[in-house]
């Protein structure tokens, strides 16, 4: 057999020849490879609906991993980790850092929104449709549509949410993942 020493490329075919002077063909597959962004923000929130301590308005320091997975493209990469690092930290940013979450049917909605505060209102509206609350549960699925979103919008083909995990603290997390 002859010696290989070139680099395979993605769904590279090649020939080995064989000591009689035949070939065969070797496809390689294309794996599927994943890539992480994380990012962190303070916000407030609160699950009336639950009862208990999580009734009352508080805050936490959340931290948020989104995974996105496909198959590198002949450039080598499955995304461009500054574009898609920098619009889930700016959309977070913009939208939850330093304010609260609550759902749609709180009544501290119109107070807060009195008081000119920073809200993120869970429920009504895209990307929040049909997550009625600001549980860790909603927030991971909240930011999996965001980042879902975004892959969209950039027409990256065959690259999709993965795995997105929030953790609300240290020792609480949700994750939704496919």
């Amino acid at each position: 057999m002859a010696e290989r020493t070139d680099e395979l490329a993605r769904d590279a075919t090649w020939c080995e020849e064989e000591r009689e002077g035949d070939c065969r063909e070797i496809r390689q597959t294309a794996a599927t490879t994943a890539v992480t962004v994380r990012h962190n923000f303070e916000s407030a929130h609160r699950l009336p609906q639950l009862g208990g301590k999580c009734h009352n308005l508080h805050g936490h320091s959340w931290w948020v991993e989104a995974t996105v997975a496909g198959e590198a493209g002949a450039d080598g990469i499955v995304v461009e980790f500054h574009d898609l690092k920098s619009y889930l930290r700016e959309w977070i940013d913009e939208n939850l850092d330093h304010g609260a979450m609550l759902g749609s049917e709180d009544e501290l909605v119109p107070a807060l929104n009195a008081a000119n505060s920073k809200v993120f209102v869970f429920g009504k509206a895209d990307p929040s449709f049909g997550l009625s609350w600001p549980t860790v549960e909603n927030v991971a699925e909240l930011l999996s549509r965001v980042t879902a979103g975004y892959l969209q919008s950039r027409g990256w083909p065959g690259v999709r949410v993965s795995r997105v995990v929030v953790r609300e603290t240290h020792v609480n997390a949700a994750e939704v993942s496919w």
